[in-house]
């Protein structure tokens, strides 16, 4: 083999693994995305690539960032924006982390089914998950003291509920945390005291009862119109300059129109659509 003939098989070869890489994303993260959301947009991001493999591992927000950070994963898949520790993190590592919005999505506060309660204030919500109000006499329903099930910690969707129904206030201390909202919705509805949240996508399939709030039923169109109260953005996050061609390709693909279509599909309300009820320019 000639100087020439060597080089054209050299590139050849590297082209293949350019393509071989191309193929594969990694993604951590959020368990609001990857409960339900993240594997229908991969079934259908996949369906018409089979050689692609696209890998999801659902914690919660923050191990998906430190992942990211670490170099462990291509999209870090998030429920909340940044904090402070993780900025501080990524400058320290010189890393810019990028914020790619992908849709909305609300958290439910649900009940046991055999509760008389079907409908609580944002007040209410407030006071009972902070521990103001403990019994649900004072709440409309039945003279027992109310169980209070929260997301771990870790979780985006701890920080999440706390900002947007309980004004940053601290959970009453004996609230009990819990790692996924199945685990939330499965002791809620062994309790009939119990109240808790999980994704408004959701509560169709699991075994408890959502309430409204301020009257205002968990939908898509409720939070399309900016009327329910508990819901918020969410997002991937790359690092900006290091971001693979396969992982850029993923991101398009849920930003698209047949991506959005899944998401809305899953119960998530659009990208544009809850910005454009507010005539906002879509982030």
């Amino acid at each position: 083999m000639n100087t020439r003939q060597l080089f054209f098989t050299t590139c050849l070869l590297a082209g293949w693994v350019v393509i071989a890489a191309a193929q594969q994303v990694a993604i951590k993260g959020s368990n609001t995305f990857g409960e339900e959301l993240g594997p229908r947009l991969i079934g259908s991001f996949t369906a018409a690539r089979p050689d692609w493999r696209v890998e999801l591992e659902s914690r919660n927000t923050g191990h998906g960032v430190q992942a990211l950070l670490d170099g462990d994963c291509d999209i870090a898949a998030a429920s909340r924006s940044l904090n402070e520790d993780e900025l501080r993190l990524a400058r320290s590592r010189n890393i810019t982390l990028r914020s790619h919005s992908i849709g909305y999505y609300g958290l439910a506060v649900v009940v046991n089914k055999e509760s008389k309660v079907r409908n609580l204030s944002d007040r209410q919500v407030r006071d009972i998950f902070s521990g103001a109000v403990k019994t649900w006499s004072m709440a409309g329903g039945a003279d027992a003291p109310i169980t209070v099930h929260i997301s771990s910690p870790a979780a985006g969707t701890y920080l999440g509920f706390q900002e947007l129904a309980l004004e940053k206030r601290p959970y009453r201390e004996d609230a009990v945390q819990h790692a996924s909202y199945a685990e939330i919705a499965r002791a809620v509805s062994e309790d009939r005291n119990a109240i808790g949240f999980v994704a408004m996508s959701m509560t169709p399939h699991l075994p408890v009862r959502a309430v409204t709030i301020n009257g205002v039923a968990p939908t898509s169109i409720a939070v399309s119109d900016d009327l329910y109260p508990f819901a918020r953005m969410l997002r991937f996050y790359t690092a900006k300059g290091r971001e693979t061609p396969a992982a850029l390709e993923f991101i398009r693909y849920v930003r698209s129109t047949e991506g959005q279509n899944v998401l809305e599909q899953a119960g998530f309300v659009r990208r544009f659509q809850r910005r454009l009820s507010l005539g906002m320019e879509t982030p």
